[in-house]
């Protein structure tokens, strides 16, 4: 049996969709009933025949801080994909963002070796690794530096990373992965999704940094085949390609079909603006669009190696172009 958690998620409903199609006996936790059909959609950009695939999914109500509930969803499971995560930017969002990313990552390792599980994958992210302190890109060796001005996305996930070392080492198998920005479809409120339907909104402006991509695909399928192999205790850096933000944006554009945005948005000018949006925060108690560290990695420009899984699996990555067309179709399709 294989456990998925944050199955309702990007990562975790393209996962749920191909370890179905394989005909694997999975159960998944849920938090809504509401974002179940977020999965049904999900399933739908692959087979018209979602029900039977869906339905063959053992779904399970729990929260990762209950640990009762959770332990009952670890009988006779072999396999955990931890893909459960809150992501948020926003700093007075810290507490909320460590119990989940952190504590609940604390409860899954828990229970992997209360349960004899066989093998752990953990859905990180690049936001855990540390800066390049030269042009060579960052790799899963970058040292991460706490002293460094990190988001509190960030700083949550990496103390997750940590709790899955220290199931390492007291006898757990497990492999991270550190995706980049991941491009799917499904949720278009949140992550990914939610840029595609700004765009389509008629964003005008775009940031001058340099982020790496990857494909929903290439991300589920590289963990299936991870979690086949004998390989334990490592992590790996999901990066396919490196795109500034402009070429993102205005290739979205282009394959909705609608205007390109053409006002660059200037590092004194972001800047400014989580200063303004700090104090608009003050003023009206509305939650932080900008805070201080996005403002700075919007216009920062990193890239990253992926050559350990590329060598590992010899890897054929999915051309980013190629995945905005099929997600720009399938947006177009659920309006």
């Amino acid at each position: 049996m294989i456990l998925v958690t944050g199955g309702t998620g990007l990562v975790g409903a393209h996962l749920l969709y191909k370890l179905a199609s394989n005909k694997e006996k999975i159960r998944a936790i849920y938090r809504s009933e509401q974002k179940l059909e977020v999965v049904k959609k999900v399933f739908s950009y692959y087979t018209a025949t979602v029900d039977p695939l869906f339905n063959s999914i053992e779904w399970i109500k729990a929260d990762l801080l209950n640990i009762p509930d959770l332990n009952k969803t670890f009988k006779d499971v072999s396999h955990v994909y931890h893909c459960a995560a809150l992501v948020s930017f926003d700093p007075n969002d810290y507490l909320i963002l460590k119990r989940t990313n952190t504590q609940g990552t604390t409860n899954i390792v828990n229970l992997c070796l209360a349960h004899n599980i066989k093998k752990l994958c953990y859905v990180s992210s690049v936001a855990t690794l540390g800066k390049s302190l030269t042009k060579d890109p960052i790799t899963e060796e970058t040292y991460w530096n706490p002293e460094e001005d990190n988001n509190v996305y960030a700083i949550t996930k990496y103390g997750a990373e940590m709790e899955v070392w220290r199931g390492t080492q007291e006898g757990l198998h497990a492999v991270i992965i550190n995706p980049g920005v991941i491009l799917g479809g499904g949720n278009w409120n949140q992550g990914s999704g939610n840029l595609f339907k700004r765009v389509y909104n008629n964003l005008k402006y775009y940031t001058n940094g340099i982020t790496g991509i990857v494909a929903v695909n290439d991300v589920v399928t590289i963990m299936i085949a991870l979690m086949k192999t004998d390989v334990k205790n490592e992590s790996y850096i999901l990066v396919s390609e490196h795109w500034s933000f402009k070429q993102l944006l205005q290739t979205i554009a282009t394959h909705l079909g609608v205007n390109i945005p053409k006002k660059s948005v200037q590092p004194w000018q972001a800047e400014m603006g989580w200063r303004l949006d700090w104090l608009r925060h003050k003023l009206t108690g509305k939650k932080r669009v900008l805070s201080r560290q996005i403002a700075q990695t919007i216009n920062s420009k990193s890239t990253y190696s992926s050559d350990k899984i590329t060598s590992l699996l010899h890897y054929k990555w999915t051309p980013i172009e190629d995945s905005i067309q099929v997600i720009s179709k399938q947006f177009k399709d659920d309006l």
